[in-house]
């Protein structure tokens, strides 16, 4: 702990001292409380309840070229010692003309935040905050595409390698859109070990369409596709490959929302997505009231029920975001 914030207060005294650079800094604040209550589906249930702090500093070299260095502290209501998860925050970001690329460590939930659950579960904003790797996307008008790698193990005697590679984008046509979601998990070997190889992928595809200037409603949106994936074990058992259909509504009127996400198909075993998609049929029902989102701070409420064969579960979160900077 002592190094880190050493290094980061000779990183910020280097950053002043440039004073034909422009100096920039910021301060994140996540705050959450979320209760699972997963039994019934024999999945884990638990209570995950924190506060995550992310202080930056940085430099702005032009008007393309960025550096910046932080920490993101973890403190889990209860835990002791005090703020003992500390991530490093160290990248270099570069944006031109609908370019944007990011190498290093850097924050997460700015860039993937909207991915699906069947696809990246949000446990990783809770515990995992940051990207280690790199990140490319590409926006132009009503399209966008991107694709990053997260180094999620470093290859050692004791530890397998592992990383994650994702592709991700969306297009948008009047009232209609297409979007996909992709992401690979590659499970490595040790240097000195003799475990097999795991590939772990899902890809989720759809269309649909986007409603919001049709109703008196402040958004609408409705999406129907595919949900697929694939997993093998080198040497243990064939490729597996179940596929199923996946259907989206997400209806918000002031500071009221509800989202609804159906399954049906066969069981998944997407290592880093939601496990209730091991499931072969599924349904989740979001209920949320977001107080305020203005300016530098949102806030939000949300009741879920989860329904899977036989049986229903449900989920109560509540979650903080605060942002300042310069």
């Amino acid at each position: 702990m002592k190094k880190i914030l050493l290094f980061i207060l000779c990183c910020g005294t280097f950053l002043l001292s440039k004073a034909q650079q422009e100096f920039e800094w910021q301060v994140k604040a996540f705050g959450f409380a979320d209760n699972r209550e997963y039994l019934a589906a024999d999945l884990y249930s638990q209570s995950i309840l924190g506060m995550r702090f992310a202080p930056e500093v940085g430099l702005r070299i032009d008007s393309t070229h960025r550096l910046r260095f932080g920490v993101n502290f973890l403190q889990e209501f209860g835990a002791e010692p005090f703020g003992e998860k500390v991530n490093p925050i160290v990248y270099y970001n570069y944006e031109n003309k609908g370019l944007s690329f990011y190498l290093g460590a850097f924050p997460r939930f700015e860039l993937l935040g909207d991915y699906p659950r069947a696809v990246l579960n949000d446990t990783l904003m809770y515990y995992r905050p940051n990207i280690e790797g790199l990140f490319f996307r590409y926006r132009k008008g009503k399209f966008h595409q991107q694709v990053w790698v997260d180094w999620t193990s470093r290859q050692t005697a004791e530890k397998r390698e592992q990383f994650m590679v994702g592709l991700s984008g969306k297009a948008t046509s009047g009232l209609l859109f297409f979007s996909h979601y992709l992401s690979m998990l590659h499970t490595a070997n040790t240097t000195e070990g003799d475990f097999p190889v795991r590939d772990n992928m899902v890809a989720l595809l759809q269309v649909g369409a986007d409603l919001s200037d049709r109703w008196v409603l402040d958004s609408l949106t409705i999406a129907a596709g595919a949900l697929g994936s694939l997993d093998r074990i080198r040497g243990e058992y064939d490729t597996r490959t179940p596929k199923g259909f996946i259907a989206d509504l997400h209806a918000a009127y002031k500071s009221w929302f509800v989202h609804n996400t159906f399954y049906k198909g066969q069981a998944h075993d997407v290592l880093f997505g939601d496990r209730f998609y091991t499931k072969d049929s599924y349904d989740r029902l979001d209920l949320g009231w977001r107080p305020f989102r203005k300016g530098n701070v949102e806030g939000f409420f949300m009741f879920s029920l989860h329904f899977t064969p036989g049986e229903v579960s449900n989920q109560q979160m509540i979650q903080l975001r605060y942002n300042i900077g310069y």
